[in-house]
């Protein structure tokens, strides 16, 4: 019975050194990937060893940091990121000169603390229950300890508890989901600006806190990122206002979290929940809108839309091949000049529920009209900002507030919940609203024939309608109302966003279900998606007229009768009506 006893016992160690777990290492010990080693923090909350990332190829092999016992397994900092072993003969030693180093079966270095002067003394290393890895250095006479290296000044792709993100450190992504090699996407402090954040991708901005914001806060400085997550950032050292929306912010509140940048760009807070799973809490950019100056200069963005930008009124693509090409970062240009003094005054396009980058300048204004000239009085004003102190955020001024806009504005979009009226500088004749052409909606041109009432464009058209308080336009037909999400006057096309998967439908056979009164002047055509229709229409007979001055929007051209009795605005003598310029022409 005894050697059978022994026997067993033998085989039950003999597991238990296949996969054993240590508190430290030394020069004298090691974690070996073969015999199953790892570091296990002495409260089994962190765990370091070798691991194959997320199902991938077993061929390839990394020294990381978990939380113990995950199941998936929650990596959170990656030794060899850019050189994996390829197969188990990786260890984890402490070097003859101090370093922290990982070897494989021929002593081959795939990763190293690489620190050029190690004090003399002995060296260890050990996992805390915070995940930091530590490399200590032991004085033998005055058996002091000093940390010469740790992993929480030497981050990956993850920010926990008890880091302080400061101006050296950065976060940078994997490569792919199963690749912990640097990616494309890094997470660092802003150095342009205070107390802000930003994410590039490779050498482009991608997301900035306090840009893709409102204007003010709820301190009254420019927004930034949501003060719970900057006191998490600053290792608890912010101070943060409090107030009814904002609760008393203590560290113990951070436990089970966890910040990371994902492969895909995005920055995101993470909280282990009552379920067992990680929460998002948080993640920025939110959606397409929320990158970086996503539409560029002058560019709008709608995130509810399949084709999220489009110019402002008044101008036009920078690059329109790039930007029929949905590659938007060059943005718009103003189609006239501002401040031109051979024209008339400028005036302002109105847009309500925008998103914007940050002002340039500030001041407290009487009242609106102050505000107005102070832009039209500056050729420099691109755009301003009016707010009524009743409407001021709590915190801000007892005055009204007045935001000017010197440089182009960037990080435009529009139909944002809590968003502000924006005024954008434009000349008259941009704008100027005529019976050939309805006056803007928002950020959407009405080109003739399109009509949103009986005083301008083309009755015909008459499906159209403008929310003056929201800017949306709407496409009305017999069997529902639609929203549009944007307008080409160049190829006689708009688009509108439909929930019934079945109103997709290819060539004219989509005509029935929309119910178009006959003969009507719009068709569906054979572009759609799941959930948007693009509808075109056809080009207009001469506009209709009752007396001459109807016809002054149409040079070359008379009012007089047709044969079926309707008056139209008739071209003169040597001229013929181009449907397609809407013009008369020679």
């Amino acid at each position: 019975m005894l050697p059978s006893l022994f026997l067993h016992t033998l085989v039950f160690c003999s597991y238990i050194l296949c996969s054993s777990a240590k508190e430290t290492i030394t020069s004298n010990s090691s974690i070996s990937d073969g015999e199953g080693d790892s570091l296990v923090s002495p409260g089994k909350e962190f765990e370091l060893g070798f691991f194959t990332p997320n199902g991938s190829s077993n061929t390839r092999r990394y020294l990381g940091i978990w939380y113990y016992g995950s199941n998936p397994q929650t990596v959170v900092w990656v030794a060899n990121r850019d050189k994996p072993l390829l197969d188990d003969s990786g260890v984890f030693v402490v070097g003859e000169d101090g370093n922290l180093k990982i070897l494989n079966g021929n002593g081959e270095s795939f990763w190293s603390t690489n620190l050029k002067a190690v004090p003399s003394g002995y060296t260890k290393a050990k996992l805390k229950d915070t995940g930091n890895l530590v490399l200590f250095n032991e004085e033998q006479e005055s058996q002091s300890e000093s940390i010469i290296w740790e992993s929480f000044h030497n981050p990956t792709d993850t920010f926990l508890p008890g880091m302080r993100m400061d101006e050296n450190m950065v976060l940078t992504s994997w490569k792919s989901f199963d690749d912990p090699a640097p990616g494309n996407f890094t997470f660092q402090i802003d150095q342009e600006r205070v107390n802000q954040f930003i994410i590039w991708k490779r050498t482009t901005r991608y997301w900035k806190s306090g840009v893709s914001g409102k204007f003010i806060g709820p301190d009254g400085m420019p927004s930034a990122m949501p003060s719970a997550i900057s006191f998490f950032l600053s290792n608890f050292t912010t101070v943060v206002l409090h107030n009814e929306s904002m609760p008393h912010l203590t560290s113990s509140l951070y436990s089970d979290t966890r910040m990371i940048i994902s492969f895909s760009g995005q920055i995101q807070y993470f909280k282990w929940d009552s379920g067992k799973i990680w929460s998002v809490i948080w993640a920025e950019p939110r959606d397409k809108c929320s990158i970086y100056n996503a539409c560029g200069n002058f560019g709008s963005c709608n995130s509810n839309n399949d084709l999220m930008c489009k110019c402002l009124p008044g101008f036009a693509p920078s690059s329109p091949a790039n930007w029929n090409n949905q590659d938007y970062s060059d943005g718009c240009t103003r189609n006239s000049r501002i401040c031109n003094k051979k024209a008339k005054i400028d005036t302002f396009l109105s847009l309500n529920m925008m998103e914007v980058g940050n002002p340039d300048s500030q001041f407290n204004a009487k009242d609106e009209m102050e505000c107005k000239f102070e832009c039209l009085s500056n050729c420099q004003c691109q755009a301003y900002s009016y707010e009524e102190p009743d409407n001021m955020q709590q915190g801000g001024s007892r005055f009204a507030a007045c935001w000017i806009w010197l440089e182009d504005l960037n990080n435009i979009q529009e139909e944002y919940e809590g968003g502000r009226n924006l005024n954008v500088r434009l000349p008259v004749s941009d704008v100027e609203s005529s019976r050939r052409s309805c006056e803007t909606c928002g950020t959407n041109l009405i080109p003739y024939p399109l009509s949103t009432g009986p005083k301008c464009g083309d009755a015909m058209y008459l499906n159209f309608h403008c929310n003056i308080s929201s800017g949306e336009v709407t496409f009305d037909v017999p069997s529902s109302t639609y929203r549009v999400t944007s307008i080409s006057p160049e190829t006689r096309k708009f688009i509108i966003q439909t929930n019934d998967a079945n109103d997709c439908k290819a060539g004219n056979s989509g005509d029935d279900l929309f119910r178009f009164k006959q003969p009507s002047p719009f068709h569906v055509t054979s572009r759609c998606t799941a959930d948007e229709v693009e509808i075109g229409w056809d080009p207009p007979l001469e506009p209709t007229c009752s007396s001459p001055t109807d016809c002054k929007d149409w040079p070359n051209s008379t009012c007089n009768g047709t044969s079926n009795g309707k008056k139209r605005c008739l071209c003169n003598t040597n001229f013929r009506w181009d449907n397609l310029s809407v013009n008369c022409t020679e």
